[in-house]
């Protein structure tokens, strides 16, 4: 009788599933608490990685780190919400290292007010910095890609309020915002499948940054937040580095147009 089930060699099959050697990631945002532990992620695995923001000290003082503990790294100078800044710093990525052929987008900001009170500016700026950047540096790199012909993975990072509002808190922007990057993680990843570009988002809860332990300092908020996560803690930024890392790799070559919540269970809870 013939065998249903194809035989596979497992260890050439699986074995290099989180290899990164050879990759170029280019991180906008990179350097930030939760693009640092992304960004050594990365490079653990290989990848040479190159992070950006609007602050070239920070950027490059995480290249230096990176490259002294023996990995390829850079930095460059970008404001995300500039679309000709955007494209130049693509450009340069792709003349100095190369690709990139990973892209995991890690830039956003909150301007937190009540309903009541929100100003079309703020809303702007929260929509300018979390969505439209996202459109176009998505946008840069898939050119790259495409131009390549070898594939490649787009990582957007999200929040549990791309699906859930919060109570108490003044976050039409933001919610509004995230989720919006839900669709455009689908759309992107609908048109470019045929190029063997995967594009995915991850979604974590409040993680433990400069922004979070601000409001960890209040024993009450900080209790609070605790308790609204059944995993009774809140993130740490490796708890967020894990999940992309596996977005980024070949092991998640078949996983695209999705959303991976990392909340310590808020989402099952809804």
């Amino acid at each position: 009788m013939d065998q249903m089930t194809p035989t596979v060699d497992f260890t050439a099959a699986l074995g290099p599933d989180f290899d990164l050697t050879g990759k170029t990631a280019f991180i906008p945002g990179g350097y930030g608490g939760l693009g640092e532990a992304i960004a050594w992620g990365l490079a653990l695995r290989g990848a040479r990685v190159v992070v950006a923001g609007r602050h070239r000290d920070r950027g490059e003082a995480l290249a230096e780190k990176l490259k002294a503990a023996g990995h390829d790294a850079g930095a460059e100078v970008l404001d995300a919400t500039q679309t000709a800044e955007i494209r130049g710093a693509v450009d340069r990525v792709a003349e100095r290292f190369g690709g990139p052929d990973i892209l995991v987008n890690c830039v956003g900001i909150n301007i937190e007010e009540a309903m009541v009170d929100v100003t079309e500016t703020s809303f702007d700026e929260v929509y300018t910095a979390n969505v439209k950047s996202a459109m176009f540096l998505g946008q840069a790199v898939a050119r790259r890609q495409i131009a390549a012909g070898c594939g490649g993975k787009q990582v957007h990072m999200l929040s549990v309020s791309s699906h859930r509002g919060f109570f108490g808190r003044g976050y039409s922007a933001y919610c509004t915002s995230k989720g919006a990057l839900v669709m455009l993680v689908r759309q992107h990843a609908l048109e470019l499948a045929q190029h063997g570009i995967c594009v995915n988002g991850v979604a974590p809860t409040y993680v433990m940054t400069e922004m979070i332990r601000e409001k960890m300092a209040d024993p009450k908020l900080a209790e609070e937040l605790r308790a609204s996560i059944p995993a009774g803690r809140i993130a740490e930024p490796v708890d967020v580095a894990g999940p992309t890392v596996f977005l980024c790799s070949p092991a998640a070559d078949f996983v695209t147009g999705q959303v991976l919540y990392v909340d310590g269970g808020i989402s099952a809870n809804r």
